[in-house]
Parts: C-alpha cells; sequence; structure tokens
C-alpha cells in the first residue's frame, strides 16, 4: 500500500486532477461574470415620502410635492434589497434659503453605490414665505330649501366661534370667507347639532391652502314653524237685550300669532273674534273663540278677552187697576 502511494505516476495522476477541476472551476466563473449585464435590474420605488427641513415655526414652503417617484437600476440583488429594506431617505434642505423664489435639487441618501439612482422630479420650484397667524369668525351656513314647508330657520350658533388660521402671507391676504356648511336630509322639522368642517375660501369661493385649528366646530341649529303675528278684529253678531247700551268694547289683545305654510300665513291680513252681543248683561271680561283661518295652520292663542263696558236702562212698571185707591178723609160725600 505504501509502495502505491509512493508511485510517481499516482502522483501526477492526482495533479492531472485538481488541474482539470480548476479548469472547470475558472470556466464557470468567467461564465458568471459574462452574465452579469444580463442580471441587471432596473425599478421605480413610487410615492417616497419627501423630507423637508426648514424654519417651520417662522416659514412656509408652498410649491414641493409631498412624494416622490424614485428609479433605481442596478443589480437585481441590491435593486430588491433597496426596495425592501427602505433606508434611504429623500429630502431637500432649505436652512440655507432666504424668502422668496427658489429652484431647488431633490437629493438622496443612503442608497447602494452601485445603484443609479433618478428621482422624479429632480427639480422643483418653490416659494418661502413669512407663515402668518390669524383668528376668524366661522359664519356658519345650510341651504333653506332644505327646511320643510311651514317651517324656518330661526338662528344658527357656532362653538367655538372663532378659529385659528395659519398659512403664507399671500394666501392670508386672499382670505374673504371662513364658513362651516350644514349637511342634512331635505325636510327639516326640528332644531338639531351638528358637526361641520371649516372652509376657508377667497372671493371667488376657492378653497384656500391653509391649516385650520380647530378643523371642525358644533353647529347648533334652530328650526320653529313659521309664524307672523296677525291683527285681531273684533266682530259683533246677535243683539243686545233690551235696555243695554254699549259703551266700549276692547280685546284683551291686539294680536294673534298664526302658524303655517308662508305663502298662506302671509295672505292672512286680519283674524276674527266673535262676541254675541246677546249675552252682555253687565259690565266686565267676556272670553270668546279666535277663529282659525283654515287648516293646517294654527294659532297661539284659542280664545281672547273681550272687556265690556255696558250700561243698563231702568225699566218702570205701571201697574193698572179697575178703581182708584180710596184716601184717608174722602168719604165720597158732598
Amino acid at each position: 500500500m505504501d509502495k502505491l502511494f509512493n508511485s510517481n505516476w499516482l502522483v501526477r495522476l492526482t495533479a492531472l486532477l485538481f488541474a482539470i477541476a480548476l479548469f472547470f472551476y475558472v470556466q464557470s466563473e468567467n461564465n458568471s461574470t459574462r452574465s452579469t449585464p444580463s442580471a441587471e435590474q432596473a425599478d421605480v420605488i413610487e410615492d417616497v415620502k419627501l423630507e423637508v427641513y426648514y424654519d417651520d415655526e417662522n416659514l412656509i414652503v408652498t410649491g414641493l410635492p409631498e412624494t416622490v417617484n424614485v428609479g433605481i437600476e442596478g443589480p437585481m440583488p441590491i435593486v430588491m434589497r433597496e426596495k425592501l429594506a427602505k433606508d434611504y431617505k429623500v429630502f431637500v434642505d432649505l436652512n440655507s434659503l432666504f424668502i422668496g423664489e427658489h429652484r431647488v435639487t431633490i437629493q438622496t441618501e443612503n442608497f447602494s453605490e452601485k445603484l443609479e439612482v433618478t428621482v422624479y422630479p429632480q427639480v422643483v420650484n418653490i416659494s418661502i414665505e413669512e407663515k402668518v397667524t390669524k383668528e376668524f369668525r366661522v359664519e356658519p351656513e345650510m341651504n333653506s330649501r332644505q327646511i320643510n314647508e311651514g317651517y324656518v330657520l330661526k338662528g344658527m350658533t357656532v362653538e367655538p366661534n372663532y378659529v385659528f388660521v395659519t398659512g403664507a402671507k399671500s394666501v392670508m391676504d386672499n382670505i374673504n370667507y371662513v364658513k362651516a356648511s350644514i349637511k342634512a336630509e331635505d325636510g327639516i322639522t326640528e332644531s338639531f347639532k351638528q358637526q361641520a368642517n371649516v372652509k376657508v375660501l377667497d372671493r371667488d369661493l376657492n378653497k384656500l391652502d391653509v391649516t385650520i385649528q380647530p378643523e371642525a366646530v358644533d353647529i347648533n341649529v334652530e328650526i320653529d314653524e313659521y309664524n307672523r303675528e296677525i291683527p285681531l278684529t273684533l266682530k259683533q253678531v246677535g243683539q243686545l237685550p233690551e235696555g243695554v247700551t254699549i259703551n266700549e268694547l276692547s280685546l284683551g289683545q291686539e294680536s294673534v300669532k298664526v302658524f303655517g305654510p308662508q305663502s298662506i300665513v302671509d295672505s292672512i291680513n286680519e283674524v276674527i273674534a266673535e262676541l254675541d252681543l246677546s249675552g252682555l248683561t253687565e259690565s266686565g271680561e267676556y272670553e270668546v273663540i279666535i277663529q282659525k283661518p283654515e287648516t293646517p295652520m294654527k294659532l297661539s292663542d284659542e280664545k281672547v278677552t273681550v272687556h265690556a263696558n255696558i250700561t243698563i236702562a231702568e225699566i218702570e212698571s205701571e201697574e193698572v187697576t179697575a178703581e182708584d185707591p180710596v184716601t184717608d178723609g174722602d168719604t165720597g160725600e158732598e
């Protein structure tokens, strides 16, 4: 056995086998190197958050997108790793810039050096302005056509009444309206409370890019039945009792509220209260019924008091006898 391992021809054979194996290994590596270009991959990472560095307490920056797309190209494993790891950063540093208009380039960090990185867009035009905060009164609004016929909007109150609006000075100068709009179903018949978002608008009712604090307010909507004060007219009916004379008749109130559809209520000029004169027997107060114009209307009062001042004449009664009575001292003799 020792003779076998000590023979020269066996050593030569072993060396030959190692040489052949090394040849095939080198060929395999060369083939892998030559195939590298075909393993290159291009991809796009969408909606990458753009980080912005500036004095956000005193300045407002406009013109920058919130997100950007990033194109990466390179070896497939590295492309896949970058998409999954998300260790990269896309940003603009504006700390060295002053108030005004600028053209800035979006930068990247922490991408592999083996990747070709392209940001879309690469360059953007921006504006740096002074940040301004003002307090505005909120104006509530709603579509009155949503209120059912026969009802009316009595008023609306907002809680809180005022909000703070923050934005670029040029934008703040264009504020004309700060509103909160009610959204409700048609046919409203009762009061309600609703939370509504605050809108900041220019004179053409375009929404402005500002920050609002608080963003929503509570609106109390007061709904009431439509009504109007209509004058009361006293109508006299029937016949006075014999010997009764009216000195004065007056109503306890001059008007009554009439509730109902506005088109009908507004056409009424007076409401009648009838007094039956045959019931006047003494001076004092008499309660009479107010005549309701028509359905579906109703009145605030169904009855009204009438103050009557009358005079009742004394009626003399005459007694008719067959003979005159005999008086003392009259004997009937001549």
